[in-house]
């Protein structure tokens, strides 16, 4: 299939590692090489057949560059692991709407560069599929890119945790327009969301009995800050519901985002608690802690849902794709269980 022409919403940490990662493992050319990937080949599609096209931030210290330069201005604090050469790719400034909430005015410095016109530019870029890697608590842009997404005939992912791909509205919006949408809020490639579920699935499937149980993440970074300043109890209600879905009973659950802490810099630090009963009624306790990188923990995951658009969009999809929605995302249109989500994810694809 021809190149996946992509457009980045947002060139903040999760767009740095996404940039990287193209250019990281372009270099290999045997799968079994590429360690670090779910899926190295994805219908066909390896990442060096991902192209990012056009891109739009609000940061002056980001419009103007070359993406290659931008992903390493600040505030970002992704990791660096590999160079980048230049793209061709000039940011463009993006509206400012909601983009910057007050506990983040003064990390961003927000551009006086008057607004772009996206829809013309994703035109002119032959960009396909838009990426909306905003802040969580930016809800009006999320839904102001996902217009400019329906009038220049673009799939669109939403990686936040804004609700579009399970707005019945915006789904029928997008299936009128016979264009694909994926969404909301991105799951990690080792998330603390994914790995308390698989936890609590098997010790349930063992016969223990959990009766309570929490995920707590602390993070630096932005989106952290965010995060705790615009979106703490929806991104909890979000992770509580997903964490919950794994137990065929009920119990009580509380996951989600509780602190920021500066020199974490781009790391998140996860807490568990577990308890529950098994054999005779007898106790048992989990209590651990589990740290990683936040931007990596999207490439994965990112790679797997644009290569897989790139499939709906040959099928002529449209609406919200719930195959991907279930397996790449935490509040998809339907929820289903980690082993229902990817068999129809991999139904999808063959």
């Amino acid at each position: 299939m021809p190149q996946v022409k992509v457009a980045l919403i947002g060139v903040g940490n999760c767009a740095s590692s996404f940039l990287q990662g193209i250019q990281y493992y372009s270099k290999f050319q045997k799968p079994e090489d590429c360690i670090g990937l779910r899926n190295p080949v994805l219908a066909g599609q390896t990442p060096k057949d991902i192209q990012v096209v056009a891109a739009f931030d609000v940061d002056e210290r980001k419009v103007g560059l070359d993406l290659a330069e931008a992903i390493f201005a600040k505030p970002n604090n992704a990791p660096k692991v590999c160079d980048v050469p230049s793209t061709g790719v000039i940011v463009n400034k993006g509206p400012l709407l909601d983009g910057v909430g007050k506990s983040t005015e003064s990390i961003i410095k927000v551009s006086a560069t008057p607004d772009s016109d996206v829809a013309k530019i994703l035109k002119e870029t032959g960009a396909q599929i838009m990426v909306n890697l905003l802040p969580s608590g930016a809800a009006k842009a999320s839904q102001w890119y996902a217009e400019r997404a329906l009038s220049a005939g673009c799939a669109f992912v939403n990686a936040t945790p804004n609700f579009i791909a399970s707005d019945a509205a915006w789904a029928k919006r997008f299936m009128d327009a016979n264009l694909p949408l994926v969404g909301d809020d991105l799951v990690d490639q080792v998330g603390s969301t994914a790995l308390h579920k698989t936890l609590l699935k098997l010790l349930s499937d063992n016969g223990v009995r959990i009766n309570e149980t929490y995920q707590l993440d602390v993070g630096g970074g932005a989106e952290s800050v965010d995060t705790l300043d615009r979106t703490r109890d929806a991104k909890r209600a979000i992770k509580t519901q997903s964490v919950a879905s794994s137990l065929p009973y009920k119990a009580e659950v509380v996951a989600g985002s509780t602190d920021y802490v500066d020199f974490l810099q781009n790391k998140r630090d996860s807490y568990f608690w577990i308890s529950g009963v098994y054999f005779c009624d007898t106790p048992m306790k989990i209590d651990l802690k589990f740290q990683t990188v936040d931007a990596p923990n999207a490439g994965s995951v990112l790679f797997d849902v644009v290569r897989a658009l790139k499939v709906a969009l040959n099928k002529k999809q449209a609406g919200s794709v719930i195959p991907i929605c279930a397996y790449a995302f935490k509040r998809p249109p339907q929820i289903m269980s980690l082993q229902a989500a990817e068999a129809e994810f991999a139904k999808f694809l063959a």
